[in-house]
């Protein structure tokens, strides 16, 4: 068994490809090897800016003989095919094979592969892996550039190091020639550096300066930051993403703290990091008190005889002149109020179908007021608005929850909604697009507006992914509660809606982010009342054949739709997606009450675990069947629709008598009905209005109760009476009480899209 090694070396590859070219790299030459063949052992891939490195262990010395065979065509086929079948595996006539296959004599050609050196399958791999390479952005240079099939890298390639053990395997791909010749690092190493074997690579490389394995430059990176900051009492403040980018930056990586201006200080903190993270990649640190500090840690990429010093200066003339160009931003931003910003938004274009985002803002003000008159969003929801007054802007600690009245919180949340895209035309978003919001809440604290307000501008985007925050304050909430629901009914109401692999605007997330705020909060949202509230009409009149009729397609698909996320969310928290299907029936009735098919979904899992729900299950799924047999089953979704509507306006419908004989003296039979029947009939009698009523209170874990004292009789019921009787009347009656069951049960869940 031997050792390979291929080191592809170029000009300098960006950071943000080095880990997606890893893993193409090794994708390749598995692909390469395992068309020849070779099943190779362990397999390392490492980068540098400079350069990737994969090594392969335990590859063999030579590939196995194979014989392959190929079916061609049939005997009396035109002389042209046969020859041309022969040519294309390479054998003659007299080398192929006739065999019956179905009757039929075909050619076969038997083509007998002799075993390879494995040097030999490498020395044709690597040109095919290097001119298969799928860069992201790649380039060509040089003379041969003139031609479009020249060899395209992401930077021009100057080196190719290809070794199985000590040996050299020689091949050529776009003029460069393989060898055992590699570079240093640019400044610490100077020439050409011999590899002796693929043992040797790694300590040699690190004998020029160069640490080939990135996840030791990372972790090298990761405690080196944060010790050097610790040096200066300080802490690092912790930036993952930050780590690895630097990590491929750098071969030879030397983290060093520097200083900026104190009167910095006075821009948000989050300004300062991202500027320096973007523009720079330097982490920042934070003092004792946790504040933001005037330091940053900057990855140099040589070791200084002076210690960094000059490398710090450096670093720090270029973020001063950064965090000038913040400050600058920062305080001409706030010479305009936020009002007069947020008319400026008349001139930017939300969609076009759509208007502006001023028509957005009105709309999002006109639902965040609804939402708070109507009692979905009250005071009482816990708040964390407040917070420290010296740091402006901050996360707000615990306080008490909101303490003004229902009129007060709507004037906020109406207020907070008019301004909370208005940063979105200031010069700090401009620059810095990710602190839409953050920024607007800065500048309408600093603009005295009450905190309430500033925080809701802040907050209003969350959440925005997995494991964001999710608000609670009330001014908060309804702002997020209304964008949210803004943007999900105006994109349905033009039709854009998201794809299985597309969604350009995100309605995903919006729902995820919306589901999220109704669940932490525990709000009792009715989503079809709610865009009706908000209801756009932004469709020319000629598009609309009935705007009442395109109200109702629109609140329906965007309820079904955020109620198709919900199935998700909550199969993540381990309710199972059918129990939450089984719970949704009642969502146009509803307008899609989440709190309420959770509540339900969770109480339908509990019962569904218990021997009760088993059995009830396997009794509704019979008596469906039955119905469905006999043709009843639009007459059994109309009862579990009308409930308890009068029978004589189904009189003309046998079926329906059938099912409203059930009730009154002795079941208002003709006949006198068996044991079982008679036991169903009582049981249906006491549990209808039991249910109904534990429905009416939203109490799902005594409706499925209600629910458990039917299992006994339908079973009895299906032991002792014969539905199919010969009697007509019977017959007639039976099938509609198996209706009257099913329709009970439905209105507790939909039990036929439960599995099992």
């Amino acid at each position: 068994m031997s050792d390979f090694l291929l080191e592809l070396r170029s000009e300098e590859i960006p950071a943000r490809m080095q880990a997606g070219a890893r893993a193409d790299l090794e994708r390749l030459f598995r692909a390469e090897m395992a068309a020849a063949g070779v099943s190779p052992g362990a397999i390392t891939v490492w980068s540098t800016p400079r350069r990737l490195t994969l090594i392969a262990c335990d590859l063999p010395l030579a590939t196995e003989a194979v014989s392959e065979e190929a079916k061609g065509p049939p005997e009396g086929a035109p002389d042209r095919a046969i020859d041309g079948f022969c040519r294309k595996n390479g054998v003659t006539r007299d080398q192929l094979e006739l065999r019956d296959v179905k009757g039929r004599n075909t050619y076969f050609a038997v083509i007998e592969k002799p075993g390879r050196a494995v040097a030999d399958v490498l020395a044709e791999a690597i040109p095919a892996i290097v001119r298969a390479f799928p860069w992201p952005k790649s380039m060509r240079w040089g003379e041969a550039s003139l031609s479009t099939e020249s060899l395209r890298w992401v930077r021009p390639l100057s080196g190719v190091v290809a070794l199985l053990d000590s040996d050299v395997i020689e091949c050529e791909v776009g003029g460069v020639v393989s060898g055992r010749l590699t570079r240093g690092h640019r400044f610490h190493s100077n020439g050409d550096i011999a590899i002796a074997g693929v043992a040797d690579y790694a300590a040699t490389l690190r004998e020029a300066y160069v640490i080939v394995d990135q996840e030791e430059r990372q972790n090298l990176i990761r405690e080196q930051a944060a010790k050097v900051a610790a040096d200066a009492g300080l802490a690092l403040v912790a930036d993952e993403g930050l780590v690895i980018e630097n990590a491929g930056l750098t071969e030879w990586p030397q983290p060093l703290l520097g200083r900026f201006d104190e009167a910095f200080l006075d821009v948000p903190p989050e300004v300062i990091q991202l500027s320096a993270r973007t523009n720079q990649k330097y982490f920042v640190c934070e003092d004792s008190a946790g504040k933001l500090a005037n330091a940053f840690v900057c990855t140099a990429n040589i070791a200084s005889s002076d210690g960094g010093a000059a490398i710090v200066d450096g670093n720090r003339k270029v973020l001063a002149a950064r965090l000038s160009d913040a400050r600058f931003f920062w305080e001409l931003d706030q010479k305009t109020r936020l009002a007069d910003h947020a008319k400026k938004l008349e001139r930017i274009t939300f969609h076009e179908k759509l208007g502006t985002v001023a028509d957005k803002v009105e709309r999002v003000a006109k639902l965040a007021r609804w939402l708070v008159e109507e009692g979905i969003v009250t005071p009482s929801l816990s708040s964390r608005e407040g917070g420290d007054r010296g740091q402006p802007g901050a996360p707000s600690p615990e306080v008490p929850a909101f303490a003004g009245t229902r009129e007060e919180l709507a004037e906020l949340a109406e207020q907070a909604a008019r301004l909370c895209k208005a940063d979105l035309v200031t010069e700090m978003v401009g620059e810095f697009p990710e602190l839409q919001g953050l920024m607007g809440g800065y500048y309408a604290r600093a603009e005295g507006l009450p905190d309430a307000v500033a925080d809701a501008i802040r907050d209003h985007y969350k959440p925005v992914g997995q494991g964001d925050d999710v608000p609670t304050a009330p001014v908060t909430v309804a702002v997020s509660l209304a964008d949210k629901l803004d943007t999900l009914a105006s994109f349905f109401e033009i039709e854009e809606f998201p794809t299985g692999s597309k969604d350009p605007f995100a309605l995903r997330r919006a729902t995820i982010g919306l589901l999220n705020l109704v669940r932490e909060n525990g709000l009792a949202l009715h989503f079809g009342m709610a865009i009706e509230a908000g209801w756009l009409g932004y469709l020319p009149t000629t598009q609309l054949s009935n705007e009442d009729t395109s109200r109702m397609r629109v609140m329906g698909t965007v309820t079904h739709f955020i109620l198709d996320r919900l199935e998700v969310l909550l199969k993540d928290a381990g309710i199972r997606y059918d129990y939450v299907a089984a719970s949704r029936r009642w969502e146009n009735a509803e307008d899609g009450r989440v709190d309420r098919v959770e509540a339900r979904a969770l109480s339908l899992q509990s019962f569904m675990e218990t021997e009760d729900g088993t059995n009830l299950l396997a009794g509704y799924k019979r008596a469906a069947n039955i119905l469905r047999k006999e043709g009843w089953e639009d007459t059994a979704e109309r009862v579990a629709r009308t409930g308890d509507e009068d029978p004589m306006e189904n009189v003309d419908d046998p079926q329906m008598r059938a099912i409203y004989a059930q009730r009154g003296a002795n079941g208002g039979l003709s006949y006198t009905p068996e044991a079982a029947e008679k036991a169903l009939i009582d049981a249906l009698d006491a549990a209808e209005p039991q249910a109904a009523a534990a429905i009416e209170a939203e109490d799902f874990a005594a409706a499925m109760a209600a629910l458990a004292s039917l299992r006994a009789p339908i079973d009895r019921f299906f032991e002792e009476v014969t539905v199919n009787a010969d009697e007509e009347i019977k017959r007639t009656t039976r099938l509609g009480l198996l209706a009257r069951f099913r329709a009970a049960v439905h209105n507790v869940a939909d039990f036929s899209r439960i599995e099992g």
